[in-house]
């Protein structure tokens, strides 16, 4: 019988010596995620992100792929997340007649919201007996990937632990947005843009794209004003608290 575990040894080579594995694994399964959440009738509970994410891990362990070996390949296209974090500033900046006429409910909002939305993580995860690292990981949550990767490390968290976080966060996020928007028959595209940027970071803000430009601006917003506000307040809390 065959070794079925050295058909792999060409392919986690190649992993190794060069990102375009890598990068084609990531790309491939992203397409398919976005080809599956379309032919499911692009359901928020299953956006393509988290689509495509169970799709690679899956892929991954088929393989026998170590996750550091893939992370370095894929690594090129985490640079990317930072360029098209800033290029949120064009939509905002075709909504800022909007923005400067509620610049006073947004100050109010913000901090209390994006206060809360690491304290409760880390409050809950605390009680539950979690170590600091795990703590560390919880804390930015909310925050778009490239501030929060740059939380988690100065707080000594574990980035694939914190990613695993912000990922169910968005999806959660965007679904209970969904549903109390429903319930309390709230329309105005600015606060449901708002709430989705705040607490659903990057998901939320794709899923408020897709309802207007508008709501989309107001995401780019609470999803900028988050990672900046929890960028200072985080570390500065848990040197504080001794963590």
């Amino acid at each position: 019988m065959t070794d079925v575990s050295g058909w792999w040894q060409p392919l986690q080579e190649s992993l190794a010596a060069s990102p375009m594995l890598a990068i084609a694994l990531t790309l491939g399964a992203y397409a398919c995620g976005s080809w599956v959440f379309h032919r499911l009738g692009s359901p928020i509970w299953a956006p393509p992100v988290l689509v495509s994410a169970m799709l690679l891990s899956a892929v991954l362990a088929v393989l026998t792929i170590e996750f550091r070996d893939y992370r370095a390949g894929a690594q090129w296209l985490t640079v990317l997340l930072g360029p098209a974090t800033v290029a949120l500033g064009v939509p905002l900046y075709q909504q800022m007649h909007h923005i400067r006429a509620l610049w006073r409910p947004i100050l109010c909002t913000l901090p209390l919201a994006a206060t809360l939305a690491a304290v409760y993580a880390v409050v809950i995860a605390g009680l539950l007996g979690a170590t600091p690292e795990v703590l560390a990981s919880l804390a930015p949550k909310s925050v778009t990937a490239p501030i929060a990767i740059g939380i988690t490390e100065q707080l000594g968290g574990s980035v694939p632990l914190m990613m695993g976080g912000l990922l169910i966060t968005g999806v959660v996020a965007t679904l209970c947005v969904d549903v109390l928007a429903r319930w309390l028959a709230i329309t105005d595209e600015r606060i449901l843009g708002f709430a989705l940027g705040l607490n659903g970071h990057a998901i939320g803000t794709a899923r408020a794209f897709e309802l207007s430009a508008t709501a989309g601006a107001f995401a780019s917003l609470g999803m900028g004003l988050t990672g900046v506000f929890t960028a200072i307040f985080l570390p500065l809390a848990f040197r504080w608290i001794g963590l």
